[in-house]
């Protein structure tokens, strides 16, 4: 099956330490950072996700919270989810958070 990705993505042996926070901050999760590119990435949750509000949240790429992403979640397979980049002013994708993840 071919990969029908836009952006090319970089993949971590073991993943990076990171982690997911609510765009209100009420919540946080430590994560693996498994994949990324300029489009998205993929992290490995530690902990439960259930009950989080998912939508919109920040994927933060360093300790002190100064690297970061607002994401949209796109995909959940287990511990596994897949996000893209929200871009500043550009519009929310559909949330397809039932969707399987590409192949």
């Amino acid at each position: 099956m071919a990969d029908n990705r836009k952006a090319r993505r970089v993949s971590f042996t073991g993943g990076i330490p990171t982690f997911m926070m609510a765009i209100d901050g009420t919540w946080r999760r430590a994560c693996l950072l498994k994949d990324v590119s300029d489009s998205g990435a993929k992290v490995k949750v530690e902990g439960s996700v259930q009950g989080l509000h998912l939508n919109e949240f920040f994927l933060l790429l360093s300790s002190t919270g100064l690297a970061y992403r607002r994401c949209q979640l796109v995909w959940v397979n287990g511990e596994e989810l897949g996000m893209t980049f929200l871009k500043p002013g550009a519009s929310k994708r559909p949330t397809a958070a039932a969707a399987p993840p590409p192949s």
